[in-house]
């Protein structure tokens, strides 16, 4: 019991510092931001990398984590319009250099270690990239929309853990993440809606709209999480990584906004026009 209490006593500092960090980051300034942003994504690959080197897939993590900085930074760049968009054209060579790189090398498996490669660019760099055009949407930073976007992430993951251990009795998907069920499901996306729809009542927008991004949200969320789940699993690792006492890694904290950032970019791309 007393294990117990320390542990939730460290997961509810480090979440408390987690979302300071992530506050005021967001809401200081763009460059803020975009430091958060180049975190998540540099965070997020070292450990996708790390986890494939435990099955045997090992590649050189360096390069193509600076090419997700690089991505992510350019990104930032074009769309707060420091630079024009044509220079986001530069990520495709670098990219490519990945497929090179693989002749000195000379690994027994070209085919898997460059689909890993690229696999975790596409996995955590393109989500943090297109975060910055989400950012930007409007034509200027608007740290709001940012901040709306990531609290519906966390009312849903509150709420669904809440809902889950209340009432949850259906499994959603016990191969991959044995405590998630069909109630917990429903009641995260009841919650984060309902959020989302306060969201746009607040800002004096449209409802609708709102709660309809929010159910983008809560979907891809949870996808991304059951993706992270897996990537776990077949790494025979309990956590991504350490950096977050009591959350475990970058990958843990984050996935379902790293994985719901391609549907709700998508989302506002087609219906906020």
């Amino acid at each position: 019991m007393a294990k117990f209490g320390k542990e939730l006593a460290v997961r509810t500092l480090s979440g408390a510092v987690l979302l300071l960090v992530v506050v005021g980051a967001v809401s200081v300034s763009e460059y803020g931001f975009a430091a958060l942003m180049l975190t998540i994504c540099v965070g997020s690959l070292w450990e996708f990398y790390r986890m494939a080197a435990k099955k045997g897939l090992s590649v050189d993590r360096v390069y193509p984590v600076a090419v997700g900085g690089v991505a992510v930074a350019m990104s930032f760049l074009v769309a707060r319009g420091t630079l024009p968009v044509v220079w986001l054209s530069i990520f495709f060579p670098l990219l490519y250099v990945i497929f090179v790189y693989e002749l000195r090398r000379r690994p027994p498996e070209p085919f898997i270690h460059i689909a890993v490669a690229v696999g975790g660019l596409v996995y955590a760099a393109l989500p943090m990239s297109l975060m910055c055009f989400v950012a930007f949407y409007g034509g200027s930073y608007d740290a709001w929309t940012i901040l709306c976007y990531i609290f519906t992430v966390w009312v849903n993951d509150i709420f669904a853990y809440l809902t889950g251990v209340l009432f949850g009795k259906h499994k959603m998907f016990e191969r991959v993440s044995p405590k998630k069920s069909w109630e917990g499901f429903a009641g995260g996306l009841l919650f984060a809606v309902a959020f989302g729809v306060m969201c746009g009542w607040l800002r004096g927008e449209d409802m609708v709209w709102w709660g309809g991004l929010a159910l983008v949200v809560v979907v891809s969320g949870v996808l991304g999480d059951l993706v992270e789940s897996m990537f776990k699993r077949s790494a025979g690792v309990k956590d991504s990584g350490v950096i977050i006492p009591g959350h475990g890694g970058f990958m843990d904290r984050f996935d379902a906004l790293i994985f719901s950032v391609p549907f709700v970019f998508a989302y506002f791309t087609i219906f906020a026009g």
